[in-house]
């Protein structure tokens, strides 16, 4: 999985780091940058993709596809990996987002195998 996030990371150079996370909170991957604390990325992103999930279904949108957030410095964007995953992203500021989220779907399709 750690070589698929690289591999992500390599051919989409304005993803800084990738983690994949369970959707307990626990990280099964990553490839994030030095001074991101993992367990803190993995705890945030079970979160929000839990909120995500009751917000779609509450309000009548369906399934969850991703969720993003957009700040200062970039986006966090998370994507659903089947049903027990979540792929979390840190993208810079100024990214193509079709072009992200396309890589990331491919992405997280690659991963769904492997867990």
């Amino acid at each position: 999985m750690v070589d698929r996030l690289r591999d992500l990371q390599a051919t989409t150079p304005e993803i800084e780091g990738a983690g994949v996370v369970s959707v307990d909170g626990l990280i099964m991957a990553s490839s994030l940058p030095a001074g991101v604390e993992e367990d803190r990325v993995s705890a945030m992103s079970a979160a929000m993709i839990s909120l995500g999930e009751r917000i779609a279904g509450e309000l009548g949108r369906g399934s969850l596809d991703q969720v993003h957030i957009k700040g200062n410095g970039g986006y966090v964007i998370l994507m659903a990996v089947g049903e027990e995953a979540v792929l979390t992203t840190l993208v810079r500021e100024g990214a193509k987002l079709g072009l992200i989220f396309l890589d990331m779907r491919r992405t997280a399709s690659d991963l769904e195998k492997l867990i």
